[in-house]
């Protein structure tokens, strides 16, 4: 089997009603879809992630210009060593952000591309199934207008509650008085409910303050505080970290085996939290998982992207063990978008979707779905 063609769809759609995480607002959703062609019929599928507000023509330019090029008349079926071939051909100018995300997409697909020529589900290739079912965090509670809508999070935690989800993470980072408040409003709102909580400010703060939210929040018993400081302050996250009672989760920006390696060195996570469609692909992210199980760190995946990346992301949380096992142990849970994102239903065939809070993995090949190709022209950008 040899790759006659790797293709970069460009997806891009305004948003009717924009929306504000603390870095910045939401007026359009992109996505770059990612297609491996082989000389067999088989095609194979992945999706490079834009992270934050990057537009997709970043990754696609890798790609299309870079990436894709050197793979042509490569066999699909050694995901590792094409890794490798890529990541180190680009190493001088890429090792980070838009450049591994492509060939995360590209990765993403060469293993989609290997279970359908074995007939055997991702997950099964990784190594099996720790787990068939995971249960769903809804992430949500962006902004409409900035701060002051403490009523309105409190009534989008009762509308995720009632739609069976019962784990949370709400987005802060908009001043530190105004998080407090929101926290406030969605504890008292959800009462007596058996809900966990989680919190993520996009690292709006710098350390001081990141640690006067945390302590304000310590009674909340929260599962994890995501991204407390910006990505770079490797001290600044340990200094969070042994201040603060609550678990700290950081790595949606850190990409590779390498990043992840300097914050294992630097103490600064307890969670960490790579992108599939991002920090380099199932390859990479086999990598990371196995860097953090000898240091003790909780894997949990990020997941924004669209259907294509939200399908790997599933398989890669089956195949993750547990970091600290015991009788009662803490699994990973798989973060449900909930924001407007039309990818997420529209691109492919069986969306991502949960039955009272949970999710199933199932057996079917590869990653198990197919890109609905009226999609990508509909949502393609111009």
């Amino acid at each position: 089997m040899k790759i006659t063609a790797i293709q970069a769809h460009v997806l891009r759609t305004r948003l009717d009603t924009p929306f504000a995480f603390s870095q910045g607002w939401v007026a359009e959703r992109a996505a770059v879809v990612v297609e491996v062609v082989t000389d067999t019929g088989l095609v194979g599928w992945g999706e490079a992630l834009c992270v934050g507000l990057q537009p997709g023509d970043i990754a696609a330019a890798a790609i299309r210009s870079v990436l894709a090029p050197m793979l042509i008349g490569c066999d699909p079926r050694e995901p590792e060593v094409l890794w490798h071939r890529m990541y180190n051909r680009t190493r001088d100018y890429g090792r980070k952000g838009a450049v591994v995300s492509g060939i995360s997409g590209i990765d993403i697909a060469l293993w989609d591309l290997c279970g359908k020529a074995r007939g055997e589900p991702v997950w099964r290739l990784l190594g099996g199934a720790f787990r068939r079912r995971v249960q769903a965090y809804a992430t949500g509670f962006y902004r409409l207008q900035g701060q002051g809508e403490a009523d309105r999070l409190a009534a989008e935690a009762l509308a995720h509650y009632a739609s069976g989800l019962t784990v949370m993470k709400v987005k802060l980072g908009f001043g530190i008085d105004d998080d407090i408040a929101v926290m406030q409003a969605i504890r008292a709102a959800l009462g007596d409910r058996a809900v966990t909580l989680m919190v993520d400010t996009n690292h709006a703060y710098g350390e001081a303050d990141a640690i006067r939210l945390g302590r304000a929040l310590e009674p909340y018993s929260l599962r994890w505080y995501e991204e407390p400081v910006v990505p770079e302050n490797l001290a600044g996250y340990r200094n969070v970290r042994r201040a603060l009672g609550i678990p700290i989760a950081g790595g949606e920006c850190e990409y590779t085996a390498f990043g992840f390696r300097d914050l294992v060195q630097a103490e600064a996570l307890d969670i960490a939290q790579p992108d599939i469609a991002a920090a380099g692909g199932f390859t990479a992210c086999r990598h990371i998982a196995a860097l953090c199980l000898a240091h003790g760190i909780e894997v949990n995946p990020h997941v924004w992207g669209a259907g294509v990346a939200q399908r790997a992301s599933l398989h890669l949380i089956a195949s993750l063990p547990v970091a600290n096992p015991s009788l009662f142990q803490r699994e990973p849970v798989f973060e449900y978008d909930c924001s407007d994102h039309p990818f997420r239903t529209a691109l492919v065939d069986r969306p991502v979707k949960h039955v009272d809070g949970w999710i199933e993995i199932d057996d079917r090949p590869g990653l198990g779905i197919e890109v609905n190709r009226e999609a990508l022209q509909r949502f393609a950008a111009n």
